[in-house]
């Protein structure tokens, strides 16, 4: 189990480094009104959502067998295709973030603001929404099944796995959500200043993650179909 959860560390860390989502959630937390809960539905949104992947997805590739380890190991293709669109996908975003030229005058970006007008309810419909529509988080997640699947683990152990990846990606989030609740006198200033410094430098991150793991998805890719 050590050894898979090895493999997925690549898909861990780029599933939870994510800027965007960590600050939505800090301010989520920070907010006026119902703070902790509608950071709490934000996670539970996509803990869901990553939950029904690993439901449909691991049976998929699975081939319809209740033994999801021996059919998803069949398809010796597909963790490496996969590999090679993450790879793709992320060497684009790079490129993307490095070619815009930073206004420092432009004003913040409208989502700042989203997070006071949200309710719980609609923070979780975001948090759902947040792995839905983004294509790299679908194949981080299909990556994790498929890397899981090819470890022939066996169903239960397949699942625990499979439930640390979610817990693993999601951790950047629910750190902050446990820091305000254990210590929440000293949690605002604390988010806050994470938040801010993860705001100055979103795209120096999304850069170095998007390069990194892009060019370490592609040779994986490569290496796999070979």
């Amino acid at each position: 189990m050590g050894s898979v959860l090895l493999a997925l560390l690549p898909l861990i860390i780029g599933s939870a480094v994510v800027p965007v989502q960590i600050i939505i959630a800090i301010l989520l937390l920070t907010s006026a009104k119902q703070g902790p809960a509608k950071a709490i539905a934000l996670v539970a949104g996509m803990t869901l959502v990553r939950l029904a992947q690993g439901v449909i997805f691991g049976f998929i590739f699975a081939g319809g067998s209740p033994d999801t380890a021996g059919g998803a190991a069949e398809s010796g293709w597909i963790v490496p295709t996969l590999m090679l669109v993450l790879a793709i996908l992320m060497l684009i975003t790079a490129y993307r973030q490095w070619a815009k030229d930073p206004d420092p005058d432009a004003p913040p970006p409208k989502w700042l603001a989203l997070p006071e007008k949200l309710t719980p309810l609609t923070a979780l419909g975001l948090g759902a929404g947040m792995i839905l529509i983004a294509a790299k988080m679908w194949v981080f997640t299909l990556g994790a099944i498929g890397t899981i699947g090819e470890a022939r683990l066996g169903q239960p152990s397949g699942i625990i796995v499979f439930l640390l990846f979610v817990l693993l990606a999601e951790s950047l989030l629910l750190i902050p959500i446990l820091i305000r609740l254990i210590v929440p006198a000293q949690a605002t200033a604390l988010l806050g200043r994470v938040s801010d410094w993860l705001t100055a430098h979103n795209r120096v991150i999304v850069i170095a993650v998007s390069l990194i793991f892009g060019l370490l998805f592609l040779y994986k890719g490569v290496t796999g179909l070979l």
